[in-house]
Order: C-alpha cells, then sequence, then structure tokens
C-alpha cells in the first residue's frame, strides 16, 4: 500500500483554501482537505516580523501524489512563498488509509 501523508498547509482566507481544496479533491490530488479558518501567524518576511490570519488546510493524499499537489497548490495559492509540509503518516485505521489511497489515486 502506498505510504499515506498528511499535507499541511496555509492559505491567506477562507476562500482562497476553499478553491485550493476543492482543486485537490476534484483533481484526486487529496481524498480530503480539512480547514480550520482563523489561526493567526507571526513570522518572520523579508527582514521584518508579520501578523496574519490564515486558513490551514490538512490534506490527506498518497506519497506518490505528493509533487503533483504541491505544484497544484503552487498554481492556485497567492502567497510567493506558500507553506506546503508533507508529514507521513506512520500508523492509522487500515481502512481509513485504504479510502485515501484509492481516492487520490490516479485516474487510469
Amino acid at each position: 500500500m502506498e505510504q499515506a501523508l498528511f499535507v499541511y498547509m496555509t492559505a491567506g482566507s477562507a476562500e482562497e483554501a476553499r478553491r485550493i481544496a476543492r482543486a485537490l479533491v476534484e483533481e484526486r490530488l487529496a481524498a480530503c482537505v480539512n480547514l480550520v479558518d482563523g489561526m493567526e501567524s507571526v513570522y518572520r518576511w523579508q527582514g521584518a516580523v508579520e501578523t496574519a490570519r490564515e486558513t490551514v488546510m490538512i490534506a490527506k493524499t498518497r506519497a506518490d501524489r505528493f509533487e503533483a499537489l504541491r505544484d497544484r497548490v503552487r498554481a492556485l495559492h497567492s502567497y510567493d512563498t506558500p507553506c506546503i509540509v508533507a508529514l507521513p503518516v506512520g500508523r492509522g485505521d487500515a481502512p481509513y488509509l485504504d479510502w485515501i489511497a484509492v481516492e487520490s489515486a490516479p485516474v487510469a
């Protein structure tokens, strides 16, 4: 079975996150994307400390789909350097992991 990944990402608004999430699921790059609105981020950007509200996206996908997912997020995202970080799923409920593998598999 293909390794499952959770891909952690952020977007500048709930609307942008919804648009990206829908594209990832429709294009089978992710089985599911959770959206968590209302996060506040404090970060350094171009020499200054900034604060912004963001929406977190957590995509469930297969490891072999990561590069395509990353490329699609970059194409759809408004940030110059979007956060796109893959976290391997070490263990999980087998039927759920199977569902991720099936729903994010490329269409033959």
